[in-house]
């Protein structure tokens, strides 16, 4: 009886552990390529506004963060970068900086979410044509699955 109830226990471990690498990795391996560091910096030559993702905000953490240099135009939000690997990401504009989940959640109805984010080595995100990036000055990664932030950039 001893045996069979650790047996339970080890093995329910090892696939809750099993679940839990499949969500991280199942992004990663479904991911397109992404684009070059030549096609980003030459989709991202007319940007009007550029900013940083970076690391150490308050909201991010070892499994959510991004890092590099965000250029936002009139017809393209590219990352010369990286972000953590994650399911269902979206990038949205704020008229507001945040760096925290409940910050995100607290501006969210005053958001736009312009699309999906499938890359995390570099990224190139069309916007809208009737989307005036002026008229926000933060561009947000958020995991809508997990209701997680993942990084933010500030642009003006």
């Amino acid at each position: 009886m001893q045996k069979l109830l650790i047996y339970g226990i080890t093995h329910g471990l090892a696939l809750v552990a099993g679940f839990a690498a499949g969500i991280y990795a199942l992004p990663i391996l479904t991911a397109p390529t992404p684009p070059t560091a030549a096609e980003v910096q030459s989709q991202s030559g007319a940007a009007q506004f550029t900013g940083q993702f970076r690391r150490d905000l308050k909201g991010s953490d070892l499994l959510h963060w991004g890092e590099g240099t965000i250029a936002v135009g009139r017809s393209v939000i590219t990352l010369n970068g990286r972000i953590a690997p994650g399911p269902d990401y979206k990038l949205y504009l704020s008229p507001e900086f945040v760096e925290t989940k409940t910050e995100f959640e607290r501006m969210k109805s005053r958001m736009l979410r312009v699309g999906d984010v499938k890359t995390f080595d570099n990224f190139i995100v069309t916007l809208p044509t009737a989307v005036d990036p002026a008229a926000y000055n933060t561009v947000i990664i958020w995991c809508e699955s997990f209701s997680q932030f993942i990084t933010a950039a500030k642009y003006r």
